[in-house]
């Protein structure tokens, strides 16, 4: 057994005793892996009852780059800066021995066209100007939605970690597709993604299960999962089902967007015609094809989890590079624009 794999499990077992302890002495059953505020007042929320079914009341509104929920029963408002598609290049002498592996999306945003003004900049120079902006907002916290790497490196790691931690802003990671891999080397999807984050990634989750933790924070129960290899593992669904449980306003963040009618198989998550068919990229990004039969049972199964949950208000992610919005079954499934243009999204989160 890799030891992500003794993590995920060790994660789950601990969610669950937790859960277990809890309710044998109060009836009620509350869960997180990170808890930003645990004496905030607002924290009534969470003391509701396991499997309440009944819907959590809400309004949604989009304008420009700032998404607004007003949340009924909520009594505090928070706000976080969610950053997707940084692709941050920089390499160092620990990179040269993959530059084999690198060379191609080392040099794909090298320079970039600013989203607002046009004018030319890069993806440090974004991020930079991001982290400027979520200070001067004064957001609760930052949810990195993946691919703030180009490929795994360490130098664009340490880098990112630096800024972040200078910011002195709480921030949330989950992985993209580029992330982790190396163009061209060999292994599956699921070894390559465990193998990279054990050897680069894992700083960046500050102590978090990689593949899928929960934060609450100011009455909301954030829960992060990633979904970079286009499919959702049983350890996932699992967690994300015992998330789901609790009658507390609840916003999923992963990195491939959530199938909606009429959407590209980029929108990759439960997309029926997310198959090797239509996998057209497999050959310049050197790795495997997609799946003849399509989405396995559990990805659908998540997938179906997402539409049809009383307690999940909706959806952030990335992957897309271009901002969107779909409704379905009144949850909005929001994609942030890319941050190699310096483009950023505020979530707000207001009582009704």
């Amino acid at each position: 057994m890799n030891h992500l794999s003794q993590i995920t499990r060790r994660h789950l077992l601990q969610s669950s005793l937790f859960g277990t302890f809890f309710s044998a002495f109060s009836g009620k059953w509350v869960f997180s892996s990170t808890d930003e505020n645990p004496n905030n007042s607002s924290e009534s929320l969470a003391n509701l009852t396991k499997n309440d079914l009944s819907p959590i009341r809400f309004s949604f509104s989009l304008n420009d780059n700032e998404a607004v929920f007003y949340i009924s029963g909520l009594t505090e408002s928070s706000k976080i800066m969610l950053i997707a598609d940084t692709h941050l290049f920089r390499d160092d002498e620990r990179g040269q021995a993959f530059q084999t592996y690198s060379g191609r999306m080392a040099g794909a945003y090298n320079q970039t066209t600013h989203f607002r003004t046009g004018q030319t900049t890069n993806p440090e120079s974004a991020f930079l100007e991001t982290l400027k902006m979520a200070q001067e907002k004064k957001v609760d916290s930052i949810a990195l939605l993946g691919d703030m790497l180009s490929f795994p490196t360490e130098s664009g790691r340490d880098w990112l970690l630096e800024q972040l931690n200078a910011s002195s802003i709480p921030f949330h990671y989950i992985s993209g597709n580029h992330d982790w891999h190396y163009e061209g080397l060999p292994g599956s999807k699921n070894d390559l993604r465990n193998e990279w984050i054990e050897k680069r990634l894992k700083p960046l989750y500050q102590g978090n299960c990689p593949l899928m933790y929960a934060v609450q924070m100011k009455g909301m129960r954030l829960v992060f999962i990633d979904d970079s290899t286009y499919e959702i593992l049983p350890e996932q669904l699992e967690f994300f089902q015992n998330e789901l449980a609790f009658k507390q306003p609840t916003v999923l963040f992963m990195h491939i967007p959530p199938f909606a009618p009429g959407r590209s198989v980029g929108f990759g998550l439960g997309h029926p015609n997310w198959n090797a068919q239509s996998d057209h990229s497999f050959e310049i990004e050197r790795r495997p094809r997609w799946p003849e039969s399509g989405h396995n049972e559990t990805t659908i199964a998540f997938y179906n989890e997402i539409l049809s949950s009383p307690h999940l208000l909706g959806t952030f992610s990335g992957h897309i590079h271009i901002q969107s919005l779909d409704i379905i079954n009144g949850k909005p499934l929001v994609v942030v624009p890319t941050n190699t243009q310096a483009a950023y999204m505020i979530a707000h989160f207001r009582p009704l």
